[in-house]
C-alpha cells in the first residue's frame, strides 16, 4: 500500500477548483456592468486546470481537459469574437458596431448588451484556450526534459 503524503491538499483543491471556477463566471458575467470580464475570466478559468494538474498530475489534466480542446476552445473564442464582428458588418454596420446585432426601439440597447455579452465570452474562451495551450506546451517539454536526463 503506497502512502499519499498529499491528502489535504489534494481535499482543499477538490473543494477550491470548483469555487475557482464559478468566481471565474461571477468575474465574467459581472464584468459586463464594472471593471472586469472576459480576459480576467479566462486566466481565472484556466487557473483552476493549471492548479488541478499541479495537484492531480499534468497526465490527469490532459486526460480531463485534452489539449486539442484547448487549442479548439482559444480558436472558437476568436472565431466567436470576430463572428460578432462581422454579424454587425452584415446587419448594415461598423465592424463590431453591436447596435447593428438587434433592431432596437428607441432608448433600448439589446444589440449592445448582446454584442458585449458575446464579445465577452470570445475573450473568455480565447484566453482560457491559450492559456491552457501555453500551459500543457511548457507541462510536456519539462516532462520531457526530465525522462531525457534522467
Amino acid at each position: 500500500m503506497t502512502e499519499d503524503h498529499h491528502v489535504i491538499l489534494r481535499v482543499v483543491a477538490k473543494l477550491l477548483i470548483p469555487l475557482i471556477t464559478l468566481y471565474a463566471f461571477y468575474v465574467h458575467f459581472h464584468g459586463e456592468y464594472s471593471p472586469g470580464g472576459g480576459f480576467q475570466a479566462g486566466v481565472i478559468f484556466a487557473v483552476a486546470i493549471i492548479l488541478y494538474s499541479l495537484i492531480f498530475g499534468v497526465p490527469a489534466a490532459l486526460r480531463a481537459v485534452p489539449p486539442v480542446f484547448a487549442r479548439c476552445l482559444a480558436a472558437f473564442g476568436v472565431l466567436l469574437y470576430a463572428g460578432v464582428g462581422v454579424a454587425a458588418l452584415l446587419g448594415g454596420g461598423n465592424y463590431l458596431d453591436y447596435d447593428a446585432l438587434a433592431n432596437d426601439g428607441p432608448g433600448e440597447h439589446v444589440g449592445q448588451h448582446l454584442g458585449i455579452i458575446l464579445i465577452e465570452l470570445g475573450v473568455l474562451f480565447g484566453v482560457a484556450g491559450s492559456m491552457l495551450a501555453i500551459f500543457y506546451a511548457f507541462a510536456g517539454r519539462v516532462a520531457e526534459i526530465r525522462d531525457e536526463d534522467w
